[in-house]
């Protein structure tokens, strides 16, 4: 099985529901027919292979990027003109996503960079409240409930061929703590190395863009392969 067909069997198999708080909902494209052949035509344009990666550890999925597409950090505008793979979604920028996709622009383009790392989050469902995104670390109720299913979900990843001397924390705050005590746990991967949240960026250090971009080109570039 290549790497592509393992991520999509992943995600066909993640729980439509799930005991949460009051008043949280997940997220849950993955059982819709345009999501599905997005997901598809995506990850077999650049996962159809076996070749190991780095993996890239989000928070979760939010409304307007994979919630919508059901392909992290990738909101329907970039799916169609940085990847190429023509969708009937309105296309909407999502503001990590167009962090992501400059990021990828500097590495010399979304196959080099989806060569090279395999992106996805601590939970592989999104969460909303008051229709607005809820992490899953927001209460300690809904993480304390979540925590088996992340470990689980984890481990099943950890199938997949992935390196495992690191892996990089999306979110240098409560993501970045949580994976680091998770794997400190589990003993999962080596190092966990935290980067800079995508959103965090956008919102509250647009004057550093540049400078935020190029420090995490110069963390992960040393494992690049062209």
């Amino acid at each position: 099985m290549n790497f592509a067909q393992s991520i999509l069997n992943f995600y066909s198999r993640l729980p439509q529901e799930f005991d949460l708080p009051e008043g949280i909902k997940i997220i849950y494209p993955y059982n819709e027919d345009t999501v599905i052949h997005c997901m598809k035509q995506f990850y077999q344009k650049y996962y159809t292979d076996r070749r190991k990666r780095y993996f890239l550890c989000g928070i979760n999925p939010g409304r307007f990027g994979a919630g919508i597409t059901g392909i992290p950090f990738t909101d329907p505008y970039h799916l169609e003109y940085e990847c190429g793979l023509e969708n009937a979604f309105e296309k909407k920028k999502e503001l990590s996503s167009i962090l992501m996709y400059d990021l990828m622009k500097r590495f010399g383009g979304v196959r080099i960079f989806y060569n090279n790392f395999y992106v996805s989050s601590i939970s592989p469902l999104g969460f909303v409240k008051n229709q607005k995104n809820y992490n899953y670390y927001d209460s300690d109720e809904l993480y304390n409930g979540l925590k088996e299913f992340i470990v689980k979900k984890m481990e099943e990843q950890l199938t997949f061929p992935l390196y495992r001397d690191k892996i990089y924390s999306l979110g240098k705050g409560k993501n970045y703590k949580i994976l680091k005590k998770l794997n400190d746990q589990y003993r999962w991967f080596e190092e966990v190395i935290a980067l800079p949240h995508p959103r965090w960026v956008m919102q509250y250090q647009r004057k550093h863009y540049d400078q935020h971009l190029d420090n995490m080109v110069s963390t992960l570039s040393s494992n690049l392969s062209y």
